[in-house]
């Protein structure tokens, strides 16, 4: 897994390289935009997203939402710095289906010495009809100091 030498400046182009072989790869989570004023991803639901009883797992909202969420931390830190989710909170208001696209949109809502808040909105696209909100994601980051060698 390839990892920019400075995560605040991860691009789209980092993130595709250093996903594989991840936990996130392996669902088939895809960056589609990565700025500092936000980040944005998406899955296209297939079974492996799906609980028994048909519909999207909440672990796979929750792992779209955290990837998600992990890039727009990415551009917030300073340089040589990272961080580790401490909370997180996911409300889910709509299904996901097979065949469903799932879009999440991370945003910074506070940006802390050594904190990060993001909220993740993520809409769900159906048969190509229009997005619709089906989950919130609520995401707090801890600042971790550049290590002294």
């Amino acid at each position: 897994m390839e990892r920019p030498p400075d995560l605040s400046a991860v691009t789209v182009d980092h993130a595709r390289r250093f996903i594989g072989g991840s936990f996130p790869g392996d669902l088939g989570i895809e960056p589609l935009e990565i700025e500092d004023t936000h980040a944005r991803g998406r899955i296209v639901v297939d079974s492996r997203h799906l609980h028994p009883g048909g519909f999207v797992h909440g672990g796979a909202w929750t792992a779209l939402g955290d990837t998600v969420a992990a890039w727009a931390t990415f551009r917030s830190i300073p340089p040589g710095h990272d961080f580790t989710t401490i909370e997180l909170k996911l409300n889910v208001f709509g299904a996901g289906l097979p065949g469903d696209e799932i879009v999440a949109v991370a945003t910074p809502l506070h940006v802390g010495r050594t904190t990060v808040v993001i909220e993740v909105r993520i809409e769900r696209i159906r048969d190509g009809a229009e997005p619709k909100l089906a989950a919130n994601l609520i995401v707090t980051q801890f600042v971790l100091a550049p290590r002294e060698s």
